[in-house]
């Protein structure tokens, strides 16, 4: 979602309306947890006053992340109620009214959402997410490098190093 300030220019004499769906997929390189991000809905308005330029929106989609205890996916949905102010100058400010608010600067001639919406949502992620409920384990048994092995497993297995020493006590 980039916008030029010359198609924001229309704002200053109404307010613009927008409705857009957008893909967000990139933020799951910026966190390894989020499996899958469903297509981002945008609704709403561009107000332009004075030199202030404030977006207020509503965001909604799906996450999937994985489950704290067992790793079997979890859908985490996503409805937010977001503003984001924007102003010629230098570097963000904080709003005079409201110690919340951030006025982030305008840096050349376009502003790109698509970065405040990534950080809108990477701060809905819990610290922890569970599944409401899990008939049998699901969490995978092996994985790269890795498995899960019993107590007898452990007990029957005879180390590779020393399986020629083994051989040595049978000779006799």
């Amino acid at each position: 979602m980039i916008w030029s300030l010359q198609q924001l220019q229309a704002a200053k004499h109404k307010p613009l309306q927008f409705d857009e769906t957008i893909d967000l997929s990139a933020i799951k390189e910026r966190d390894g947890e989020i499996r899958a991000i469903e297509p981002v809905r945008i609704v709403g308005k561009i107000d332009y006053v004075r030199d202030m330029i404030t977006f207020t929106f509503r965001m909604t989609t799906t996450l999937t992340l994985p489950c704290s205890r067992t790793l079997v996916d979890v859908l985490l949905p996503i409805d937010l109620n977001v503003k984001e102010q924007f102003q010629q100058g230098e570097g963000w400010t904080q709003a005079e009214d409201d110690e919340d608010e951030e006025i982030h600067a305008i840096e050349g001639s376009q502003i790109d959402l698509e970065p405040y919406l990534m950080e809108q949502i990477l701060l809905e992620i819990p610290m922890q997410i569970f599944a409401e409920e899990v008939e049998e384990p699901k969490a995978p048994s092996e994985g790269k490098d890795w498995e899960v092995v019993s107590e007898e497993d452990v007990k029957n297995r005879i180390d590779p190093r020393l399986a020629d020493l083994a051989k040595f006590f049978d000779k006799k």
